[in-house]
């Protein structure tokens, strides 16, 4: 039996809330994110926020995608009133009640890569996150502030390269992204296979 989901691929769009500090073509490239990833059938995934999530998903909605946001808040009422947040071009909102950080750890690791787009200190917490999974992770550079950032990062923190890749272009990085998960899928399928042929082993000697 073969190691794979039936399900759709699924891609966190990770960027700022606030975008004054990023690229002067922000939000035209947070759309064509959104875009690329629902033209290929996959789900984003965002943290159903302001700014570069907010128009990834308006960017997948618009070319037919499906868009799942994770809150920080526990409830449609506190997510609106107390965050302050969108629910416009999502088709699911979960509300997790685990504030930002906790609502970061779980969107990161519900989706099978993450992309990141500008950013601030939350973008850096859910890509290191990533980082730690050893999950793919994608980065727009020439979009701004954490993206920009990130080969000094990694570089700096001596940890070795990671399953990053880069590129300027959207559809290009997510082109990139997508053949990450294959290779990760690929390589589950193998585990899996081993665990199998160990559990038939060990009935033989039984």
């Amino acid at each position: 039996m073969k190691f794979e989901a039936e399900t759709r691929y699924k891609i966190c769009v990770s960027g700022a809330a606030v975008i004054k500090h990023c690229s002067k073509n922000i939000i035209k490239l947070a759309q064509n994110l959104g875009e690329e990833i629902a033209k290929r059938d996959i789900v984003l995934l965002t943290g159903a926020t302001t700014g570069v999530p907010f128009w990834a998903a308006k960017g997948a909605k618009k070319a037919g995608g499906i868009v799942v946001g994770i809150s920080p808040a526990a409830s449609e009422r506190a997510h609106l009133l107390k965050y302050r947040l969108p629910v416009k071009y999502h088709d699911l909102i979960i509300y997790s009640g685990a504030g930002y950080a906790g609502r970061n750890l779980l969107l990161t690791r519900a989706a099978d890569a993450v992309v990141i787009c500008c950013g601030r200190m939350g973008t850096l917490n859910e890509f290191t996150i990533a980082f730690e999974d050893e999950k793919p992770i994608g980065v727009l550079e020439g979009s701004g502030g954490t993206a920009d950032k990130i080969r000094e990062i990694v570089k700096g923190a001596h940890r070795g390269p990671g399953k990053i890749v880069y590129s300027n272009s959207p559809e290009e990085l997510i082109e990139k992204v997508i053949e990450l998960i294959k290779k990760e899928k690929q390589r589950e399928e193998r585990r899996l296979k081993k665990l199998k042929k160990l559990e038939e082993n060990k009935k033989l000697v039984i």
